[in-house]
């Protein structure tokens, strides 16, 4: 959508432009700013986008004077970029509006630069950016509009096809042969990201995209729900197929220890027709939505798979086939609940007991939502130099001084070029190595974008409506590759370059090759600055990342055992998303660790580990998180109190890898202790019974402790075996 509406304002702009009968150089201008003005808002709501656009403006024609009326003026033009790149970095703190001034401030003098504006021309600049910032304004409220409403809804859309992609990759697993195990895992692994990936999308939506906070929480846990329930059934499916319980690691690490194939499936064929018959069903039950439902079909294959979440007609089969039938009831629960959160109440006369009783379990978690209260937002508490902003704003002034000074003495033409890569590298970037890697990446995509260029604009020769055709090809593949790959961005925006130099009839070979020189330096540059300059270590960076994440996941899980056990309910889904939230972030900050090209090989495997250790800990916790929510309104599943003591035991073993983390202190070892089951028959008499809340939460309790001592491995932490001895 970011593509297409960028393209859409440009388009406009270049007719408009056109019809004025505007030069070439004027319909760049207007290109370029048509396309800033548009990409540079972020903002959620339709009023504060209207906003900042109106401000943007002004902001715009500020930029290209002093580019104009500095354009002879060497040392006064320098020595202003630096302070407008500082101020443009520095204005990121107050939130999307200050970033997108900033940034159309940057790139129009930027423009200005490349257009090479003069006093005499200012008039003319001033309408070609007043028709730019128009037509991006017609393009976004009326050609393409953008409402927070529309986003989520198209997010929930994209939510109900990665699930069924992850579902239906789940049927490949059942049926898939030792040569094709390892493939289908890959694929499992990917849908199960991108599944994840669009419930955080949608949370980030929730607020703006709905219209109360009640609304909010109830889409929030229901597609919560639908996640949980989704990739625990992958799980399940795993070990009905293994000859031994999977590990849960082995759905997030990739080239992980494949458990060895049971030969069970193959004795049970009656049970496994049924069970693709069933998963067929769920598929149907997720691509339907509840407006086109007709007749009683649809209602008869939910009221049979919510029966296996009550052990109604389950089939006779293993112990483990028989948990992806309940897997499977438990994945129709969620699908039913995201259906009636998403597409509003539906027909209830040919509901079964179980399709009632669910209902009922719905609107006693509904009723909970609409009084909870919300809570605030911690504020900020870094100040002066150690606030990020203020640190990066530095960082990016000594390094676009470095990149001009250095931009100079390869060309006085095209030295600007040196200073945009040095500000792009810092963009999105919190460490020395996330901007190391970031500035090779573009490199990379410079060097093979200066390829495509060169053969390209040999393509075009004068034809100008051909190369402008060919920018905005390049402008939407750059929008529509950002998300996939820094790379490939760089790609098309130093393809697109090229074409633009043919349009200007300044392109030569020695422009690209200057280019790639130019963009090396801006590289170099960012990165000594980043080194030098106020820096931030990436395992700074990461350890201050993990402890994060470690509080975080300690939150949810005593959060959880608290209400398992007896105590009051609390929003543990908003628990469980800043969970996910702050891992995301750590995953993101530990790419210099993992990149193929860092040397340190031992290094980047321990990472991995630690990373898919985490992940699978989030999704123990996040599974605990969604049946503790059900424990106040279920009628049929209790709260034990044994469940504290495990919890306790998990607490205290977070808190002491926190401790190490963050060299708070290096003091005590981890407990292994006893298995979470023989804990809780030692604190109670009486096997555990299946229905109750203890035996649905026993195996994510006892993972959980398994993958919170194994987190001890990597970090150097003492591990303490049942009778006191160090056991690793």
């Amino acid at each position: 959508m970011a593509g297409l509406r960028t393209v859409g304002a440009i388009v406009l702009t270049l007719v408009v432009l056109a019809l004025l009968h505007t030069d070439v150089t004027l319909m760049v201008a207007g290109a370029m700013t048509a396309m800033v003005s548009t990409f540079a808002i972020k903002e959620k709501e339709v009023r504060g986008q209207a906003v900042t656009l109106a401000l943007g403006l002004p902001v715009a024609l500020a930029a290209m004077s002093l580019g104009a009326l500095l354009h002879t003026l060497v040392v006064a033009g320098d020595l202003f970029f630096v302070l407008l790149i500082f101020g443009a970095v520095y204005c990121r703190r107050f939130g999307d509006r200050g970033t997108a001034l900033g940034l159309i401030g940057f790139q129009v003098y930027f423009v200005s630069l490349f257009v090479q504006a003069t006093g005499p021309s200012l008039p003319d600049l001033y309408l070609t950016l007043g028709i730019a910032f128009a037509c991006s304004a017609v393009v976004r409220f009326a050609v393409v509009p953008e409402t927070p409403t529309r986003t989520l809804r198209r997010l929930r859309e994209a939510f109900r096809a990665r699930l069924a992609q992850l579902l239906a990759t789940q049927m490949e697993l059942l049926d898939a042969g030792p040569d094709d195990l390892d493939k289908v895992l890959d694929d499992l692994r990917r849908h199960t990201a991108r599944l994840h990936e669009a419930a955080l999308m949608i949370q980030g939506h929730l607020e703006e995209g709905t219209r109360d906070a009640a609304t909010a929480g109830l889409v929030q846990r229901r597609v919560a729900d639908a996640e949980i329930a989704a990739e625990r059934l992958g799980m399940l499916i795993l070990n009905a197929r293994s000859a031994e319980r999977a590990d849960t690691i082995t759905m997030h690490l990739p080239h992980a220890p494949v458990p060895a194939t049971a030969t069970r499936l193959g004795t049970e064929d009656d049970a496994i027709v049924t069970l693709h018959r069933d998963l067929n069903a769920l598929l149907l039950l997720i691509a339907r939505r509840a407006p086109d439902d007709r007749g009683t079909a649809l209602a008869l294959v939910r009221n049979r798979l919510l029966g296996y979440r009550e052990e109604d007609d389950l089939p006779r089969a293993s112990a483990a086939v028989q948990d992806v039938f309940r897997g499977l009831g438990e994945a129709a629960r969620a699908v039913l609940g995201l259906r009636l959160a998403l597409d509003g109440p539906q027909d209830e006369s040919d509901d079964s007991p179980a399709t009632t009783r669910s209902r009922e379990e719905f609107d006693a978690e509904d009723l909970s939502i609409v009084g909870a209260e919300e809570t605030e937002e911690p504020e900020e508490d870094r100040t002066g130099l150690a606030r990020p902003t203020t640190r990066a704003a530095f960082q990016v002034a000594v390094g676009s001084t470095l990149a001009i000074i250095g931009g100079e003495f390869l060309s006085s033409q095209r030295w600007y070029w040196a200073v945009l890569t040095c500000w792009v590298v810092f963009l999105n970037t919190a460490s020395t190595g996330e901007i190391l890697v970031k500035g090779y990446r573009r490199l990379v995509g410079t060097v093979l974008g200066v390829v495509a260029g060169v053969a390209l604009a040999g393509l075009v020769g004068n034809h100008t409506w051909a190369a402008f055709a060919l920018v905005l090809l390049c402008i939407f593949g750059m929008w529509f590759t950002a998300p996939l790959s820094y790379a490939l961005m760089s790609f098309f925006v130093t393809t697109m370059l090229g074409l633009l130099y043919t349009l200007l009839n300044t392109y030569s070979l020695s422009v690209l090759v200057l280019r790639i020189e130019e963009t090396a330096l801006g590289a170099a540059c960012g990165i000594i600055a980043a080194v030098l300059v106020l820096p931030v270590h990436t395992d700074r960076r990461t350890d201050e990342l993990l402890g994060t994440v470690l509080v975080r996941l300690q939150d949810v899980v005593s959060a959880a055992v608290e209400q398992l056990s007896g105590g009051p309910a609390v929003d543990l889904l908003g628990k469980a998303r800043d969970l996910d939230t702050a891992l995301d972030e750590l995953r993101a900050s530990t790419q210099p660790l993992t990149h193929p090209i860092t040397p340190l090989r031992g290094r980047r495997r321990t990472v991995r580990y630690l990373v898919a250790l985490l992940e699978t800990c989030a999704y123990h916790a996040r599974s605990l998180a969604a049946t503790a929510e059900l424990v106040p309104y279920s009628k049929t599943i209790a709260a034990d109190p044994r469940l504290a003591r495990a919890g306790r035991r998990i607490g205290q073993n977070i808190d002491l890898l926190v401790a190490r983390v963050l060299e708070e202190s290096t003091e005590g070892e981890v407990d292994s202790g006893f298995s979470i089951a023989a804990m809780l028959e030692a604190a109670g008499s009486g096997a555990l019974q299946s229905g109750t809340v203890t035996f649905r939460v026993l195996r994510h309790l006892q993972r959980l402790d398994e993958g919170v001592v194994g987190l001890a491995r990597p970090l150097d932490v003492p591990v303490a075996g049942p009778k006191g001895g160090k056991a690793g």
